[in-house]
């Protein structure tokens, strides 16, 4: 009987073994699985830093385009004034003021008078 007893006991440790291994390896798997899933969560990330740097930089390349636009578009707007100002400086002193060049007004009876520049160039468009 001792030879059985030892045999069961032999069973026993062995189901134990068996079902120690088995929890091992179940945990080594979901720690595994976890790892993994951390792994390309970082690889997500990176990647997402990388694209969020690509934005960033045409952004910033439409930011400057803008800038540009804005310094020309003032510059343009300056000299529309200086214009504006030589057309009303010599409307002034045509013949109201007996000189003998001809009123840029009679010439185009259909300009309105405006204070606005882009209004007078619209009209004298049309």
């Amino acid at each position: 009987m001792a030879a059985g007893g030892a045999s069961d006991a032999q069973a026993r440790f062995g189901h134990s073994v068996k079902g120690l291994l088995t929890e091992k390896v179940t945990s080594c798997g979901t720690d595994v699985i976890a790892l993994t899933k951390q792994v390309l969560k970082g690889s997500r990330s990176a990647e997402l830093l990388g694209q969020a740097a690509r934005n960033m930089v045409m952004q910033e390349d439409a930011i400057l385009h803008s800038e540009d636009s804005l310094r020309k578009m003032a510059i343009i707007t300056t000299h529309l004034q200086y214009q504006q100002e030589a057309i009303q400086k010599k409307q002034q002193s045509t013949v109201w003021g007996g000189d003998l060049t001809v009123n840029l007004f009679f010439l185009v009876p259909s300009v309105e008078q405006s204070s606005n520049l882009q209004d007078q160039l619209r009209h004298l468009l049309r």
